[in-house]
Parts: structure tokens; C-alpha cells; sequence
């Protein structure tokens, strides 16, 4: 097949490391594959190399912005247009809402007979509580607009199809979930990891360790483990408190720290290339995710590919990954009294923090493999082309 995957920003992000893992799948299954995106910028780093030693061929369109910008977007719908007519591809696959948008649009448009048959997915919500009512309504009647303009729309978790058919987005018979594949093989780590990371770190070999892995951003939660870290550290004086990741949130997340004499118990590591990520888990005891909007939390996957135990807000599809009793803790989305208590809870019962990081890191190499979500998606294509042929 000849395979056009379009997404916003390849930036160091979940949707983006899905992308670019089905990109090199499609590619070593001797499939032609393009990867489509707009420019790269910001503190969230980019995973542009990633995608180069994927094997696709990639093409960056500038006028692809993240932004409402009526102007580019006319321009991008243009140039997507002019690309998916040069290709001639039979699948075009959008990721992300930008370029779910205007990259659904354009396929559609340049579609003649069967193909190219149009999917996409949905990696995390355009539209939530905490966005300005009249904002909201614009996303939903946009993905509205959008679902008409494809064949298959695909949601990483069953939380995020049931939040866009409770808005009457798209037909019923559009829908399939597949949960997003994470490299099981790259998040095993090898004997003395703990001991290495927690050195070069300056963390104690026996500090009670709490992390989070996610771009600096408000509603990602680093503002919640903040929160609650001094009644933690109350408890735990020697708890050690590790933020990985960078984003526009970092300098009022250091600011806060100093402020409120934080700072010898919170470590910022800054950004951490995709390959060292388990490295930095392998230090944890307990790995949160206090996320106020998610589509499927890969880190939360990874962490349980690398032993730790999980916290997370019962949002998005949070729920799927961090099975309350089974593979972590789930509390409600906002309550940092039972955050602090399931932190603590965990932290003081190794034991109970072992079962779940063992039940949980069976439950993510069965159910997130990389290669049952390509699998996946390589029989999606071939049922939307055939039915499209009947069609």
C-alpha cells in the first residue's frame, strides 16, 4: 500500500511516537510510506530523527500550524492537496486535531473512485471542560464537519470514541478503538538501571521516589504533585519528588519550587531522549499522572514496562491503563487529598507496590504492544479499501 500519515507537530509527544512507531511498521512491512507534518518549535523537543530512521519519506508542510490561523490553514489545505494528488496514496491517516481537520478535508477532496481511503485517529480530545464554552462548540462542530470527510475514525482508548459519539460526531460504524503500541522491548531495564539513574540523579539508593513523565504543560498535573508535596514530605522526609519532560509551563513550575523551599526535594531533568525515558522510570518507586485531559498515557504504560507502580486522575482514557486494584491507583480528577493518600499509600506498603507493578506490566505487554497495533491497523486498511471497492 502507499501510505500518507499527517500529523500537526512531530514533537516529543504520544500521538507523535504512535505515528512514527506505525510509520517504521508499515515501512518494514514493505508498505510506501509518507509521514506529513508542520514545523517543529517550542521547548516540548522533537522526535525529527525518530521519524528519519523510521524509513518513511517525510515531507514538512510550513503552513501546518497547531493554532485556528485562518490563512494557513487555507494554505495547508492547499498544499495537502497538491501532495495527496502527487502520491496517489491508498490510505491517508491523520493524527491530532489541526491535522485531522484540514488533512481529513483535503483527502477527501482528492478522492476519485475507492481511494485514498481516509482515517483517522483520535490521540487525546480537541474539546474539554476547562476550554471557553464558545471554544468548545467550535471543536465539536469542526470534528463534526471532519467525520463526514472519512471513511474510519479511530480513538486510542474507549473513552475517547464515547466522548466524540456523546457529541453526535461521526456514525456509529466509523468506530474502532486501538490502543496506542509502545516498544515493550525498550522499556525493560537491564540489572543496575535503578542504582545508575538514582546516581546520576543525586537520589539516595533508599529515597522514596515519586515521578511524572510528561510535557511541562497546566493540565498535565505537575502543578497537583506540587500540591501535595509538602504533607508527602511531612510523612517521608527524605521523598524525592523527579519531573521529566519540558514545556511552556517549566519556568512557573522552577518558580514555585523556589518559592514554596521545594527545591531540595524536586529534581527537573529537563528533557530526556525517547531512549533514555526508561532510564529515568527505573528510578521511581511510584510514576503519577494527575493528567486533567488524556487520551491513553503512554508514559503510564511504559512505567509499568519498567516495574513502577501507577497514580493517575480517572480523565480521558487514564482509567484504561491504570486499573484501580489491578495495575495502579485511580483517584478523582482534581482531589489532591486522595492523590496524597494514594501516593502515600503506596510508598509506604512495597509489597502491595510490587503486586501492582507486576500485574501491571503483564497487562501492558498483552495489551499494548507495538505490534498488535499495527497489526491492527494494516487489517483496517485492507477492510476500509474492500469496502470501498463494494462501495
Amino acid at each position: 500500500m502507499r501510505i500518507v500519515h499527517i500529523i500537526t507537530r512531530l514533537i516529543l509527544g504520544g500521538a507523535q511516537q504512535n505515528t512514527v512507531l506505525s510509520c517504521a511498521a508499515q515501512v518494514a512491512a514493505g508498505h510506501e510510506v509518507w509521514l506529513v507534518y508542520g514545523p517543529i518549535y517550542g521547548p516540548e523537543g522533537s522526535l525529527l530523527e525518530e521519524a528519519k530512521r523510521s524509513g518513511a519519506t517525510l515531507v514538512e508542510v510550513k503552513s501546518m500550524r497547531r493554532a485556528i490561523l485562518p490563512v494557513h490553514d487555507y494554505l495547508c489545505y492547499r498544499a495537502l492537496r497538491r501532495l495527496i494528488r502527487a502520491i496517489a496514496p491508498d490510505v491517508v491517516h491523520t493524527h491530532s486535531s489541526k491535522a485531522g481537520i484540514v488533512g481529513r478535508a483535503a483527502a477527501w477532496a482528492e478522492k476519485h473512485e475507492d481511494k485514498p481511503v481516509v482515517i483517522h485517529t483520535v490521540h487525546g480530545l480537541p474539546f474539554h471542560e476547562r476550554q471557553p464554552g464558545i471554544i468548545n462548540a467550535i471543536y465539536v462542530a469542526l470534528e463534526r464537519w471532519a467525520a463526514r470527510r472519512c471513511d474510519r475514525i479511530l480513538g486510542v482508548t474507549r473513552a475517547m470514541i464515547d466522548s466524540f459519539r456523546e457529541r453526535h460526531i461521526g456514525r456509529p460504524e466509523q468506530y474502532d478503538v486501538v490502543p496506542s503500541g509502545v516498544d515493550v522491548t525498550a522499556f525493560s531495564p537491564p540489572v543496575g538501571a535503578r542504582e545508575a539513574a538514582r546516581r546520576e540523579l543525586g537520589i539516595a539508593p533508599d529515597a522514596p521516589v515519586v515521578g511524572i513523565v510528561a510535557r511541562l504543560d497546566k493540565l498535565k498535573g505537575q502543578d497537583d504533585l506540587l500540591d501535595v508535596m509538602p504533607r508527602l514530605i511531612e510523612r517521608l522526609p527524605g521523598l524525592r519528588l523527579v519531573i521529566v519532560g519540558d514545556g511552556w509551563h517549566r519556568a512557573a513550575l522552577e518558580d514555585r519550587v523556589e518559592k514554596e523551599n521545594l527545591a531540595g526535594n524536586v529534581i527537573f531533568t529537563g528533557l530526556v531522549p525517547p531512549a533514555r525515558v526508561g532510564e529515568m522510570m527505573s528510578s521511581m518507586d511510584v510514576a503519577a499522572l494527575p493528567s486533567y485531559q488524556e487520551g491513553q498515557p503512554r508514559t503510564l504504560v511504559q512505567a509499568l514496562l519498567c516495574g513502577c507502580a501507577v497514580v493517575g486522575y480517572d480523565a480521558g482514557g487514564i482509567g484504561e491503563v491504570c486499573i484501580d486494584g489491578q495495575t495502579g491507583r485511580l483517584v478523582p480528577v482534581g482531589d489532591r487529598d486522595a492523590l496524597a493518600r494514594a501516593i502515600l499509600g503506596l510508598l509506604s506498603d512495597p509489597a502491595e507496590r510490587l503486586r501492582l507493578a507486576e500485574e501491571g506490566g503483564r497487562f501492558a505487554r498483552e495489551r499494548f504492544d507495538v505490534r498488535l497495533m499495527t497489526r491492527r491497523l494494516e487489517e483496517i486498511y485492507a477492510g476500509a479499501l474492500a469496502a470501498a471497492v463494494r462501495d
